[in-house]
């Protein structure tokens, strides 16, 4: 027997019968749902409030009958069933199916966004996955990455709009009290309230395999996301980043993905955002792109020594690294500038190459290298220099918002590895920094690109007191400098504008930021997130809404097992900003000496 799961819709669209969906699901209304029966092989025919449903003649009807699953039941002489069976009627990963299935899905956010992101009071369900998608081994380099998956909680601020839902899956569940935490935070609504709006889901899984994975692994999993989804047509996803594992899981709960199609990973990667920086006439380092191997480093390597007598270093870089993990220095040695270049670059290389992430060794950043392809481009020196970033918003119709820009703290024996940010960038560069943003942000959105992303840059002060900003990598993604200034935005109800380089609150106050990922001791280990929340609270650090000042806390539960945890402090200036994080670095001190 062949028991099939069913949603009834009336609606104005044409259903396809080929796809098994409808033409134009937003224009739909769910009437009924349920299960029916039939032999194997056979189309269900059912009568559902008085109205016959044949799938097999289903075109340009008024009702549409959708098949969200079928799944065989073997029925035993002792009449027990299964649970739960799936048989496959989805498309194969990264099949045409499924592509084209994206697709169709995807032409249907247009509308969401343009009718139901601006409704503050729109029924709207937003699924979040925060899988950090990128090579395994890599991110294990990341102290706490596991827990890294709590940075998108700054969304759930969304549940100050009274009639969203939230549908938040992890890696390991997390705390009570750390839900708790950031729904305190929510303005104009209670607690309980959105409690009631929150669905928390866990994999139960703490293996280093990125988070989608684990959930296509777990179709269990699956439907349970689907079944706390009211309305298809309202709803959407929202990743860390995207990769061909959350296409998938998009085309299996059938909503759209606000991000970039994995299929134009390429123009996020260091090699493309290279190109791109080159075709939009925006300064980048020099250097070489496209390289597949040690041999090819090595041969890079000595060609900008021959363009650049005096260099001294050059990065390396791995097309899809992380937090400057995927990186290394090349320092250059005293060598003649002859026909043995490559040759003496080559007998001495590994003394004078240092890998950024400090357990990871020459062979395996090759490895990585190999697979991945990366750059080779020269380290850019100055007597005062900086590490802006700019995040900016592709709408569906390519409209371009530059909506921050950030001075990057970067750490490290070469500043190679992001701590964390001051929001905004310096006045002095922050606007013309913008402008530069602008010019790839329009070239990516003509490729394609969606939603959020990042562009990090170097800018050099000159001898005339102006800057020259170097592009120097896109992230097509999700960033550190992301949950910070999402939390500052949805508290404060402002807004950044890049022409003047100033944010303003919905009240006409300016506000500032200084924020880390960052913040590691040996003594926090141990430290509860109960701990901490006594802590905080007897030190006055909690962000204060009346003031729209505070310190607020992430990565909270990296702190025990690691000693680790993110601050984001919120200032009416930036002194003041500065001086709620160092009283928070001194306030944990205090209380674990």
């Amino acid at each position: 027997m062949v028991c099939f799961s069913y949603l009834l819709f009336n609606n104005s669209g044409t259903f396809n019968k080929d796809k098994n969906i409808l033409s134009d699901p937003s224009t739909s209304t769910l009437i009924f749902t349920g299960t029916t029966k039939g032999a194997p092989g056979t189309a269900p025919i059912r009568t559902i409030k008085n109205f016959l449903v044949n799938p097999q003649s289903l075109t340009n009807r008024t009702n549409s009958l959708i098949f969200r699953q079928s799944f065989d039941m073997e029925i035993g002489t002792t009449g027990s069933r299964k649970t739960f069976t799936v048989s496959a009627k989805l498309p194969a990963a990264g099949s045409e199916e499924e592509k084209a299935r994206f697709e169709d899905i995807q032409q249907h956010f247009h509308e969401q966004y343009e009718k139901i992101f601006p409704d503050k009071l729109a029924p709207r369900t937003v699924v979040i996955i925060p899988s950090f998608t990128l090579d395994r081994e890599i991110l294990s380099k990341v102290k706490g990455f596991l827990h890294y998956e709590e940075r998108m909680l700054c969304l759930l601020m969304l549940l100050r709009l009274p009639l969203t839902k939230i549908i938040y899956v992890t890696s390991i569940p997390v705390a009570n009290v750390i839900i708790d935490y950031y729904l305190h935070l929510l303005p104009g609504v209670t607690g309980n309230h959105a409690r009631k709006r929150i669905t928390m889901l866990s994999c139960y899984d703490s293996s280093p395999k990125p988070l989608t994975e684990k959930i296509l692994e777990r179709p269990r999993l699956i439907e349970q996301i689907r079944q706390n989804i009211p309305d298809p047509c309202s709803a959407h996803l929202t990743c860390f980043n995207i990769t061909p594992l959350e296409k998938t899981l998009a085309v299996q709960l059938g909503i759209p993905l606000f991000g970039t199609d994995p299929d134009l990973f390429y123009e996020g990667s260091k090699s493309g955002g290279r190109k791109t920086f080159r075709s939009c006439g925006v300064n980048l380092p020099d250097g070489f792109e496209d390289l597949g191997n040690k041999e090819d480093v090595i041969h890079a390597l000595a060609r900008l020594k021959r363009k650049y007598p005096s260099i001294r270093k050059a990065v390396l870089k791995m097309n899809e690294g992380f937090s400057g993990d995927g990186n290394a220095i090349y320092k250059y040695p005293d060598v003649a500038i002859d026909d043995m270049l490559e040759k003496n670059i080559a007998s001495s290389f590994s003394e004078h190459l240092q890998t950024v992430a400090r357990d990871l060794g020459e062979d395996l950043f090759f490895e990585k290298f190999s697979s991945m392809g990366g750059v080779v481009e020269e380290f850019l020196e100055g007597d005062i220099k900086m590490s802006p970033s700019v995040q900016c918003v592709i709408s569906p119709d390519k409209r371009i918002e530059v909506v921050s820009t950030h001075d990057q703290l970067l750490g490290g024996d070469d500043g190679q590895i992001f701590i964390g940010a001051i929001f905004p960038a310096d006045k002095q560069y922050s606007i013309s920094l913008a402008a530069e943003a602008k010019k790839i942000a329009h070239a990516l959105a003509g490729k394609g690109a969606l939603g959020r992303f990042a562009i990090d840059f170097i800018s050099v002060q000159q001898a005339d007191n102006t800057w020259k900003h170097y592009a120097i990598e896109i992230n097509l993604r999700k960033g550190g400098t992301t949950h910070p200034y999402l939390m500052l935005q949805f508290l404060t109800d402002g807004k950044y504008n890049s022409d003047t380089g100033e944010y303003v609150t919905g009240s006409g106050n300016k506000r500032f930021y200084f924020a880390s990922d960052n913040v590691t001791s040996e003594k926090y280990i141990g430290l509860t997130p109960h701990d901490l929340m006594d802590i905080a609270i007897f030190h006055s650090l909690m962000y204060d809404g009346a003031t729209q000042e505070g310190v607020m806390f992430h990565l909270v539960g990296a702190l025990s097992e690691h000693g680790k945890l993110g601050l984001v402090c919120i200032g009416s200036t930036p002194e003041r900003a500065k001086e709620f994080y160092e009283k928070a670095i001194n306030v944990l001190d205090f209380e674990c000496s």
